[in-house]
């Protein structure tokens, strides 16, 4: 499957979003090469809110169960693999959660991501054995689309792009792809998919496979692997994988969530249960390459599964996989500067 993007088109998007371009913080290194703009990502944009008396961990329901996390400015979303509900509530001053979205009978949420040009939280997941890719209303709690994803084995999750949202299968070997109009709407037609080539080491036996997605530029997307490991630029255009050398550390030998800030990539669980890899992003002549900068952990983490880069520090919600009645367990959301 190709992208087909016309001249005009491209200048639209560039125009319609010049304004909310995400720069990086002035200390941080800047990526060579097609940096991640405006134009191929519609994320939220950063929050200047401080974060020096953010509380370290953040309490969610007991029993939900947690797997996803997102934000928009100090504001979070979380979903729940018990019963598919969404919960939401402040980065900043902790509480209280409120329920956004109820649970269903069957649901299961994983990677969610908000798009601030919608104010539409988006969600990957299942009802059964059925994938599904859920368009929720972050005001009302109003399900605005779902879009049913033929033969998805295990939607994990996902990125939103001008024109689409991007959803990885850790059990097939493909990235579906969910139109969008210009303005981020659904379209409501069916999805299509790309099948992942290249040198992408394909399903492991008894492991999951991609994993994490994020965008690397205009027409590449990076994803982990769980089970092999390593981080993978992917083409959007053709599917072709091509491994990016980490270097200046250790090897990411697994994978869960994907974060980046500017040339920042955070890799939930890249090399232990209980840690968040960070890394320095950089475009060469002969592609994407990353180098190794820090271990982020804390005693609080506890398997933690994604991250959301939000109010000047990463926060990290923590599935505690394998605990004793995960069906009362307490979690919690970890911040980790």
């Amino acid at each position: 499957m190709s992208i087909r993007r016309s001249l005009p088109v491209l200048a639209l998007v560039a125009a319609a979003f010049a304004s909310v371009t995400l720069a990086a913080p002035a200390s941080a290194a800047v990526a060579t090469g097609p940096a991640l703009d405006a134009a191929s990502s519609a994320s939220s944009p950063a929050s200047s809110y401080g974060n020096d008396h953010a509380p370290t961990t953040i309490a969610l329901p007991d029993g939900i169960q947690p797997e996803g996390i997102t934000s928009s400015g100090s504001t979070y979303y979380v979903g729940s693999l018990n019963d598919g509900r969404i919960v939401t509530g402040s980065l900043v001053r902790g509480g209280e959660s409120k329920v956004l979205l109820t649970g269903a009978t069957g649901r299961q949420l994983r990677g969610l991501e908000y798009d601030f040009r919608t104010g539409l939280v988006w969600a990957v997941g299942n009802v059964g054995t059925v994938a599904h890719v859920w368009a929720v209303d972050s005001r009302s709690g109003r399900i605005a689309s779902d879009t049913v994803v033929a033969g998805g084995g295990f939607l994990n999750d996902l990125i939103i792009t001008p024109t689409a949202v991007w959803v990885t299968d850790s059990r097939v070997e493909r990235l579906t792809r969910i139109p969008l109009t210009l303005f981020g709407k659904p379209t409501g037609k069916a999805p299509t998919f790309l099948t992942l080539g290249g040198a992408w080491p394909g399903t492991q036996a008894g492991g999951l496979s991609a994993n994490g997605i994020r965008q690397l530029d205009r027409t590449h997307v990076v994803l982990d692997h769980s089970t092999a490991g390593g981080l993978w630029s992917v083409d959007l255009r053709t599917g072709k994988a091509v491994q990016i050398p980490v270097t200046g550390g250790p090897a990411i030998t697994g994978g869960d969530g994907l974060e980046r800030r500017g040339s920042t990539l955070f890799v939930v669980r890249g090399t232990t249960q209980t840690s968040v890899a960070q890394l320095t992003l950089q475009h060469t002549r002969s592609g994407w390459t990353a180098k190794w900068q820090k271990l982020l952990t804390d005693p609080s983490l506890d398997v933690p599964s994604t991250a959301t880069y939000s109010v000047g520090a990463l926060f990290a919600v923590n599935a505690r996989f394998g605990t004793a009645s995960p069906a009362t367990a307490k979690y919690y959301i970890t911040r980790l500067r």
